[in-house]
């Protein structure tokens, strides 16, 4: 981004020494990787010592970069890189029953694009800057979060994280939005930060963990409640007895309140139009 206070300027900057720097002649000593500038030396950053200032760095960018393009608040959808579109090819497995089992969960799949597009329809009806749809950024309902929005035009938000096995974002992520996070503890920030409601789809650990992280922010009162809305009701009940832990007395009955189960867009959209009486 152009630096607009560069006239002001009492000392060159940052990215101008760095263009000097280039120039200097080789000599052992300018060739030492101490004498490289600090900001400009990738080994250096990378030490164990400089974890604190890429943990900064990493929530700084994604700050700047959201404040650039104008996003004031988002609508997370969470869900499944597995979970594929209806008229996707089938999972590679050798496993029939888990290609049937997955194959008859893209129903999810056309949910959140649903959903995704009526949210980013009312966003664009209302200036465009609130209700953004966030994604981690991948394949399965995350790809449908991001084409439900690029359905309608409107922008949309993917926070990749780097894996062993990473896929590349999805095409549907708006490319200025296409954020890769090395610190799963900041994306987990930046998908909260500018939260006004969180879906999640039937997923994985990763979706699991995601959603359990949000309801204790919520339980502990470190998050302002927001609607959270969990998609099919018979997986979720299946995978979780919530009512078990309220039995046990590991959790208050009240807390069983924090989420909803809801089947369709139509109603995810409906309750969390309530929930801020849009």
């Amino acid at each position: 981004m152009p630096d607009t206070d560069k006239a002001n300027r009492h000392f060159r900057s940052a990215e101008e020494d760095r263009e000097i720097m280039r120039k200097v002649p080789q000599t052992p000593q300018t060739c030492s990787s101490a004498y490289c500038l600090a900001f400009d030396d990738t080994q250096f950053l990378l030490r164990d010592e400089l974890r604190p200032v890429r943990l900064q760095l990493e929530l700084m960018k994604a700050q700047i970069i959201f404040d650039e393009e104008h996003v004031d608040s988002t609508v997370v959808i969470f869900g499944g890189a597995r979970i594929p579109a209806p008229d996707a090819e089938p999972v590679r497995t050798e496993n029939p029953a888990l290609i049937k089992s997955l194959k008859e969960k893209s129903h999810f799949y056309e949910e959140a694009r649903r959903f995704a597009r009526m949210v980013s329809q009312y966003s664009l009806d209302h200036g465009g800057r609130d209700w953004i749809i966030c994604s981690g950024g991948g394949p399965g309902v995350m790809e449908a979060a991001n084409r439900g929005a690029h359905d309608v035009g409107a922008k949309s938000i993917g926070l990749n994280i780097v894996l062993p096995h990473e896929q590349a974002p999805n095409s549907y992520v708006t490319p200025a939005l296409s954020l890769q996070f090395h610190y799963f503890a900041i994306r987990k920030m930046q998908f909260l930060m500018r939260a006004k409601a969180l879906t999640v789809f039937p997923g994985g650990f990763g979706t699991l963990d995601e959603t359990f992280e949000t309801l204790t922010l919520i339980q502990t009162g470190r998050v302002a409640p927001m609607p959270v809305l969990l998609f099919g009701e018979r997986f979720w009940r299946r995978i979780i007895d919530f009512d078990a832990l309220a039995e046990e007395g590991t959790i208050c009955p009240d807390d069983l309140k924090l989420f909803s189960f809801v089947e369709t867009a139509d109603e995810g959209w409906r309750k969390i139009r309530q929930f801020y009486g849009l």
